[in-house]
Order: C-alpha cells, then structure tokens, then sequence
C-alpha cells in the first residue's frame, strides 16, 4: 500500500478592510470580486454564498493534464473568522485552512492561510510539490495586492 507524503506551507496576509468585508472574500462566490480566473461550479449548497458541506468544481490550477479540481467547505466558523476547503483530484488531496482577524481597532485584518497536501500516488506527491512551489513564489503576497485593490476599488486588478 502506498504512504502518501505531506507538506504543508502558511503565509499571512496583511488586508486593508474590516472583518465584516474581508472575511467574505474568502468564501468561493466572492473569491470571484477579487481572483482573476476564479469561476466556481456549485454542484451543492442551500446558500447563495457560502456554508459547510458545501461543494464546488473548479479548473485545474496547474495548466497540463490534471482535470476538474472538486471541494468542500469542510469547516465554516464565521464568527471566529475560519474556513477550511477540502480539495480533491485522483491522485492528491489537500486542505486550504484559512484564519482571518481584525487587527488595529477593527480597521485593519490579518488573514492565516496555510495549504496542506497528501499525495494519494507518487505521481500526486510530485504535483504536490509543483502546487506548493507555484502558490507559495509570492508568499501569498499576490493574493494580498489582490484583496487590497478590490477592497480600495471594487474592482478586481488587471492581468496581462
């Protein structure tokens, strides 16, 4: 039987905007207002936003062979500013744990993210790593600049 490996990698983020309007950005319906790309698939939920148990198909982030990425808001804590996705493809699993705070007098928030992977196969294990590498280059910071200038806008940034 194979022993998949696990790695793990956390980032903080620094968002310019109370809890009340950050927090829900990090839900995957208003993930769309700042995340260029992000275009989710609900297959279940009762919510016109977010709540545990929900499920959702995206795209592949890696640009090659890996098909349709499936999640599940696996834990969903808004009054402590936590939520917790569970993604699945054949070959790996991982968990995307996110912990937001206000900080400075509610003006100010700090967001936690932390992305954890398991390989089901060696083949997993390897694009585990390739994940990791590719999403962590920035520290996350990219997800900061983001969030920032949607929450400054109202607008998602411009890519080339």
């Amino acid at each position: 039987m194979y022993k998949g490996q696990k790695i793990s990698q956390t980032a903080t983020i620094r968002l310019n905007g109370t809890f009340d309007r950050v927090f829900p950005l990090f839900g995957p319906v208003r993930e769309k207002d700042w995340a260029h790309g992000w275009d989710p698939a609900i297959i279940y939920s009762k919510a016109d936003n977010i709540e545990e148990r929900m499920v959702f198909q995206t795209h592949a982030h890696l640009k090659d062979e890996e098909g349709p990425y499936t999640w599940t808001v696996s834990k969903y804590v808004p009054d402590a500013g936590q939520i917790e996705y569970t993604v699945f493809h054949l070959a790996r699993i991982w968990w995307i744990n996110i912990e937001c705070q206000a900080i400075e007098a509610e003006s100010i928030c700090q967001a936690q993210i932390t992305y954890t992977y398991i390989g089901l196969n060696s083949h997993g294990d390897a694009r585990n790593k390739l994940a990791l590498a590719v999403m962590f280059q920035h520290g996350l910071k990219d997800w900061e600049l983001a969030i920032n200038h949607f929450l400054e806008t109202g607008s998602q940034l411009h890519h080339p």
